[in-house]
């Protein structure tokens, strides 16, 4: 194989693997058309971030996350790497759920249970990435905070709103 022909391989498995991530954001998207509205009409913990913060945090947050798994997904043919990016699968599969459970659903207890598995799996997941590839494991610290954050406005937000997020 040529060099321009690996460079090409090696773009287009970053491109699946943005794709897959961003796939997954866009299922939790159709759950949150009209989130802006109901966050915004919530009753919310002083230090909750405005509405307009979350798009784009989620999309660096998405793309960071994207490269991680392709990260991993480069030494596959030195290393396994199938448990870890299963992994990153359920963790993305989790991330969507979230929105559908609060944002579509207005589940507030098992939206907070969801996001507290999902710290877990993204904990899990990082770690895993980590063993492999620093860099990979690294690049999803900022989501593990981000989520941590987000567990707990999930929970004030549930807290505060009990008549409408049952």
């Amino acid at each position: 194989m040529t060099a321009q022909a690996g460079r090409s391989k090696e773009f287009a498995s970053l491109i699946v693997w943005l794709g897959l991530t961003f796939a997954a954001a866009a299922v939790g998207a159709i759950a949150s058309a009209g989130a802006g509205d109901f966050y915004e009409r919530l009753q919310r913990p002083a230090w909750a971030p405005p509405a307009a913060l979350f798009g784009p945090v989620w999309s660096v947050l998405y793309l960071l996350m994207g490269i991680a798994a392709w990260q991993v997904w480069r030494v596959r043919r030195q290393r396994p790497v199938g448990p870890a990016l299963a992994l990153f699968v359920a963790q993305l599969a989790a991330n969507a759920l979230w929105t559908w459970l609060f944002f579509a659903w207005r589940r507030g207890g098992l939206a907070f249970a969801e996001v507290a598995v999902l710290w877990l799996l993204i904990g899990a997941t990082a770690f895993a990435f980590w063993r492999i590839r620093p860099l990979a494991g690294a690049l999803l610290l900022p989501y593990w905070a981000w989520v941590t954050f987000a567990t707990a406005l999930t929970w004030s937000t549930w807290q505060l709103n009990p008549q409408v997020l049952r």
